[in-house]
């Protein structure tokens, strides 16, 4: 029998001391019914065996009240084989140990007594009357029993946490995968679309450009050479076409046919009504490149779905700065914020507002991204003051227009 009060932790201690436990009630069962036992106690006997092994039984281990309905009757029967056959009470020891699983302390141990004073009882009616050693047997029997079963809880309490401390490691590196796995298949894409805008867009750029000028560049009669010279330009610029729109498929849905502040503003439009979400947006918007742009929107949704699963805030406030130099990305929430000496060397891997013990991966991933692009991510929060992420990258670098992606 298992504790429905209990985890369901399958151990192999646990499993061992079970099987123990079971074979020490049958062992001291046909022990008593071997001593001597009248027709009357193997009959009460075989009935006890057979209702302890109905404890196995799915109905009986997956309910709470079927497990004690049938312990119930088990003792039941075991009283009456102990009346019947006073050897019989050594079984008493295994029922001690099943009483203490199975019922809380309040019900438990007044039980453990109940049992106790049965086989005191059955023990003043064998030769020689009531001893004192055949009351300190059964009390000192039912005191080990209460302490291995304190002992066996122990185990069973460390042996859950164990379990899932398990299952929270399985699940982490399950997370860390996936976030690897995303982040190498966004970065494959930026770097595929970046070679094709690079290379061939604009080695078919040249062709177009070098195909007109050498049309212009032909005299009037030359008509079949200003054909084939117009028809390479022609397929130059269908494929340079091309190009540009296998670019733009690579870029994110959210990106497409429209700028960062623009794709912003959709984003935390779509939050709400709690927490509340605004967007600011300072400075003139420049072009920015492709890379660029998806980290600060990447960012803005991670910070966002960690405010919501983690802060408990009431406001969220998003704000992208186009400053001289750099551009900037603030994302401030009015949550319950997190400790830093709790999280000094850990906050990369924290959400936003997170005040569990288990490391998020979204905002690591999300600095590695923005330092790989020469930026800078910094996590501030304080105790029941909120977190803001702030992020910033340079513009130094070269940028993109719409027209060439």
């Amino acid at each position: 029998m298992t504790s429905t009060d209990a985890p369901a932790v399958h151990l192999p201690a646990v499993r061992v001391m079970g099987a123990a436990l079971h074979a020490m009630f049958y062992a001291l069962l046909v022990a008593g019914l071997v001593n001597g036992a009248g027709a009357a106690g193997v009959l009460l006997g075989v009935a006890l065996g057979a209702a302890y092994a109905c404890g196995g039984l799915r109905r009986v281990r997956s309910s709470r009240a079927a497990s004690r309905i049938w312990f119930a009757g088990v003792a039941a029967l075991w009283t009456g084989l102990t009346a019947v056959d006073p050897a019989a009470g050594y079984v008493v020891f295994p029922l001690f140990l099943i009483g203490l699983h199975l019922l809380p302390p309040r019900w438990s141990l007044p039980v453990v007594a109940a049992l106790t004073g049965v086989v005191v009882a059955a023990q003043a009616g064998t030769d020689g009357g009531l001893t004192a050693a055949k009351v300190i047997g059964p009390c000192v029997g039912a005191v080990v029993a209460v302490l291995t079963a304190y002992g066996y809880s122990v185990l069973y309490r460390e042996s859950s946490t164990r379990q899932r401390l398990i299952d929270d490691l399985v699940r982490t590196r399950d997370e860390l995968a996936a976030s690897q796995r995303e982040a190498g298949r966004l970065a494959e894409r930026q770097r595929l679309a970046r070679e094709i805008h690079d290379t061939l867009a604009q080695g078919l750029s040249s062709i177009v450009l070098l195909s007109r000028s050498a049309e212009n560049a032909l005299p009037e009669g030359a008509g079949t050479a200003r054909r084939r010279i117009r028809e390479i330009g022609g397929t130059a610029a269908d494929n340079l076409a091309e190009a540009r729109r296998f670019v733009a498929a690579l870029t994110p849905p959210s990106l497409q046919d429209t700028t960062l502040p623009e794709a912003l503003r959709r984003v935390t439009a779509g939050y709400g009504p709690v927490p509340r979400v605004s967007f600011h947006q300072d400075g003139e918007a420049c072009p920015l490149p492709v890379e660029a742009e998806v980290a600060l929107l990447r960012l803005t949704q991670e910070a966002l779905a960690n405010v919501r699963r983690h802060a408990d805030a009431d406001r969220v406030a998003v704000t992208l700065s186009y400053l001289d130099d750099q551009v900037t990305l603030d994302v401030y929430d009015d949550g319950r914020g997190f400790g830093a000496e709790r999280e000094a060397g850990r906050e990369a891997d924290r959400a936003t507002g997170d005040d569990d013990h288990r490391p998020r991966f979204g905002l690591h991933g999300m600095r590695e991204r923005i330092t790989d692009l020469g930026g800078r991510l910094a996590i501030e929060s304080t105790p029941g003051e909120g977190t803001v992420v702030a992020a910033s990258l340079p513009l130094a670098v070269p940028q993109q227009t719409e027209a060439d992606r």
